[in-house]
């Protein structure tokens, strides 16, 4: 059977095809599949387990119904809905990874990651990411009002996507050399993420190893799939040479 991976849906309201593009997804790939991992920006933004959106409530739902037939749901934070807690958790069935999360993959050593810490060039963001994921500062957070959570996320939001159209290219990309260390740390050939929205098969040559590191593409206009079998990972996504 084949396992899947997924990254970087940005589910929201106001993108009501994407949302059907990824529960016709669950009724159908996912719903044969081994496993299915979900490696972060699942939503677009997450403002905490207590929040009543019908949107997030449907969604919620449907993975529900996929894990109750037993297909296993494998659930990664990213950068969008770093305050999914045990709410969701206990709602969905999934099952929460660190990040990274290495796993034998029929065999194969592999490291799976949201992406965004091997951004390492970008200082701003990587400090912004370690005062975020404080457990001091969720907490607080948490404790504020749905209103006011709701509109740090809106102004978070609109501050990022100002930020990104400004930094230069290379920065908004991985680190070579961190994602050599990172492979290597935790003895693995193969890495998996997303994060980036550009989706590849990249070959590394490093120390004498064949390395391989695969992108998850974002699912804003459609979707991004790695099947992982016996023999293969195949990266469905017309963006890009899929095939490994």
């Amino acid at each position: 059977m084949t396992t899947l991976f997924i990254s970087d849906l940005h589910l929201d309201a106001a993108r009501p095809r994407i949302t059907q593009l990824f529960l016709e997804f669950l009724n159908t790939r996912a719903h044969r599949a081994q496993a299915l991992y979900i490696l972060g920006d699942f939503f677009e933004a997450w403002i905490g387990d207590d929040d009543p959106d019908p949107h997030h409530a449907e969604v919620i739902a449907a993975v529900r119904a996929l894990t109750a037939t037993g297909v296993p749901v494998y659930f990664m934070h990213g950068n969008r809905d770093f305050l999914i807690g045990p709410g969701f958790i206990d709602k969905t069935g999934c099952t929460l990874l660190a990040d990274p999360t290495r796993v034998e993959l029929h065999g194969t050593p592999t490291l799976l990651m949201h992406g965004d810490l091997l951004c390492t060039d970008d200082l701003e963001y990587q400090k912004f990411r370690h005062h975020v994921r404080n457990p001091a500062w969720q907490k607080a957070f948490l404790a504020k009002p749905l209103m006011e959570r709701r509109r740090f996320a809106q102004q978070a939001r609109a501050q990022s996507q100002t930020q990104t159209a400004s930094k230069p290219d290379y920065l908004m990309d991985v680190n070579q050399q961190e994602v050599e260390r990172v492979m290597q740390e935790h003895r693995v050939t193969h890495l998996i993420h997303g994060h980036t929205h550009r989706p590849a098969v990249h070959r590394i040559g490093a120390n004498g190893r064949n390395l391989t590191r695969i992108v998850l593409g974002d699912w804003y206009e459609q979707s991004s799939v790695l099947a992982v079998d016996e023999s293969t990972f195949e990266l469905h996504d017309p963006r890009c040479n899929k095939s490994n």
